[in-house]
């Protein structure tokens, strides 16, 4: 399972890119891509997002299913899922949790 995540321009915020072409600030918001096919079909969207400078450096990344949530399956994407690990008071760690 993989999705796909990029930087946006304006502000240098972590995003994931969801459905019809959305970015989400959340992990949880992405598209989950089960296939080669969905990878490249998306990576398209973020091609030409990356073509508009709403975002940089798009890529895909794999993740998993845990306790009934996407979690990343390398430690970097973890760490840009939800931020610094020295202050955990910034970032998106520090956001309260939607519901």
């Amino acid at each position: 399972m993989n999705v796909i995540t990029a930087n946006r321009l304006l502000d240098g915020e972590v995003v994931w890119l969801g459905d019809n072409g959305h970015w989400s600030e959340t992990l949880q918001g992405a598209k989950v891509l089960e296939s080669a096919e969905d990878v490249a079909e998306h990576m398209a969207i973020a091609k030409q997002a990356i073509a508009d400078r709403f975002v940089v450096e798009a890529y895909e990344m794999a993740v998993k299913h845990e306790d009934g949530k996407l979690v990343p399956v390398r430690y970097r994407e973890v760490i840009r899922a939800a931020g610094p690990t020295i202050l955990p008071g910034l970032g998106k760690q520090a956001k309260p949790v939607a519901v």
